[in-house]
């Protein structure tokens, strides 16, 4: 399995030109023959807590049937950050595409403290099957939540891919965590971190 984790900078609540961007890296992923791709925390508008109301979108948005085709046309899997709606609020979510399949949300389940006056939880656990293995996916905190990367070894992943947007002082604690969940479970670790402040 080759795994991609585009690192890339939003331009700031800007869907239109960021799933552009988006389109330029999925290609560069499937020269190589990628297989799963992973972008960071947001990375649809930027990882921006107050403007997330406004630009919280559906998973069935129009605008991101193009994912749903590069999906198929590259038999790829995608992980893409975004702001989805939910009933009691915005959720923190990669909206995933996968060839011949309904493309659904993964949200964040363990939100920082910081992030409670703007987002929900989703609360709901689940796994992703992508080029016959089990993919544990993670938002950002979520790696820092021993539970978390316990459940998803429970669920059998092979696995771990997280989703983040870490100010340059995280990066290395976040690199130690994966390491230890590495040793610990067994599993395969990447992230895919936004670039710039």
């Amino acid at each position: 399995m080759k795994i991609c984790a585009a690192q890339l900078r939003p331009v700031t609540g800007d869907i239109d030109q960021n799933i552009r961007l988006h389109q330029r890296f999925i290609e560069q992923a499937a020269a190589g023959s990628a297989d799963l791709i992973v972008f960071p925390e947001l990375s649809l508008t930027g990882y921006e807590p107050t403007l997330a109301q406004a630009l919280a979108l559906s998973p069935e948005d129009g605008r991101l049937d193009v994912f749903q085709s590069m999906a198929a046309a590259h038999n790829l899997t995608l992980g893409i950050g975004a702001p989805t709606r939910h009933p009691d609020g915005v959720c923190i979510s990669l909206v995933i595409f996968q060839p011949d399949k309904t493309r659904h949300i993964y949200s964040k389940q363990y939100l920082h403290p910081d992030e409670e006056a703007f987002f929900v939880s989703s609360g709901v656990s689940t796994n992703l099957a992508a080029a016959g293995n089990n993919v544990a996916l993670a938002i950002c905190y979520e790696l820092s939540v021993p539970a978390h990367a316990a459940q998803a070894s429970t669920r059998g992943a092979t696995v771990y891919a997280a989703s983040v947007a870490k100010f340059a002082n995280g990066v290395e604690r976040a690199a130690q965590r994966l390491s230890d969940i590495a040793r610990t479970y067994a599993m395969t670790v990447v992230m895919a971190n936004a670039v710039g402040p």
